[in-house]
């Protein structure tokens, strides 16, 4: 996903949410997951995800196909801590792991949160470490709230100029 601060920051920011949103449900990659991005938040603190069920997201036994249900929740927080952190910090989706709770039948949404606090905690942790990783939990609910699947995904921040010399050293 191509979404820079800097190009972000170039915007009126009445219309950073509105691209941020536009950017990833044209984006080839996103739009093969069958999910959509729903809502941006226009303080870009929150994003919100749909994955309908449908020819494209369905499986074999009729429920929402795992590999939409994890790719879906893909580069989703990497945006927000982006948008947050500004051009100086690095941020990579790291690892991620998915627990199926029950079958998705229906439409299922995902809701992702950067706050303000958060984007706090991790400027306090990088002036202390030059990078570090953060996990957060997302959700998979019906539109009754009730939860079918939560994928754990680990992300990695940096600061730039220490990331360059690693990758300079050939430690990446």
């Amino acid at each position: 996903m191509a979404v820079k601060p800097a190009w972000l920051a170039k915007l009126p920011p009445n219309w950073r949410a509105r691209m941020i949103r536009l950017t990833f449900n044209l984006h080839p990659a996103y739009r093969g997951t069958g999910g959509r991005v729903v809502h941006v938040a226009p303080d870009l603190s929150h994003i919100r995800v749909s994955l309908p069920l449908s020819w494209r997201t369905r499986n074999l036994v009729g429920s929402l196909y795992g590999g939409s249900l994890f790719a879906v929740t893909d580069g989703v927080h990497p945006v927000l801590l982006m948008a947050a952190l500004g051009k100086d910090v690095i941020v990579w989706d790291k690892a991620a792991s998915i627990r199926y709770r029950r079958p998705g039948f229906t439409t299922l949404y995902a809701d992702f949160f950067v706050d303000k606090a958060e984007v706090a905690a991790i400027r306090a942790a990088l002036a202390e470490s030059p990078e570090l990783d953060r996990t957060y939990l997302v959700e998979l609910k019906d539109s009754k709230g009730v939860v079918h699947t939560v994928v754990e995904r680990t992300v990695y921040v940096a600061e730039k100029s220490f990331y360059q010399r690693k990758v300079a050293q050939g430690a990446a």
